[in-house]
């Protein structure tokens, strides 16, 4: 079992879904962020509750190499989309993309599937596979 996998086990044991990590370099310091959902969001006391059982973990399996903190939260409104399961989990939201040769768009993610996604925008419908996707998140319209 991968890291990946174990720490997917500890997330699911709390009752949330483990959505991805990333390694960011802060103010001269190394931060681990394992980002989590849940059915009707997410909150302070599960983000503490799977920070604590994932330390140990860690500890022994550290995901980066020297000194690091390691962050426990939801992935937000407006969140990178990687996976195909992080578009199908946003399919009806709208969506940022730029895309191979350096067209980037705007739109309303209508399906997503294994191979790739369809975007709905003032041009039509377009489908794109997810080779051809450089950079993808969800916005929101705060107007």
């Amino acid at each position: 079992m991968n890291l990946e996998e174990q720490i997917e086990k500890i997330v699911r044991s709390h009752g949330a879904e483990f959505y991805d990590t990333e390694t960011v370099h802060e103010n001269d310091q190394t931060i681990y962020r394992v980002y989590i959902t849940k059915e009707g969001g997410v909150d302070l006391d599960t983000c503490a509750e799977i920070s604590n059982d994932l330390s140990p973990l860690l500890d022994v399996h550290p995901p980066v190499s020297g000194n690091y903190f390691l962050e426990v939260s939801s992935p937000g409104i407006e969140r990178t989309l990687k996976k195909p399961r992080h578009f199908q989990s946003a399919v009806g939201e709208r969506v940022k993309l730029k895309i191979a040769g350096g067209e980037k768009l705007r739109g309303v993610l209508e399906s997503a599937d294994e191979t790739g996604i369809v975007v709905k925008n003032k041009e039509g419908q377009q489908r794109f596979d997810y080779p051809q996707i450089l950079k993808a998140r969800t916005y929101y319209d705060w107007n």
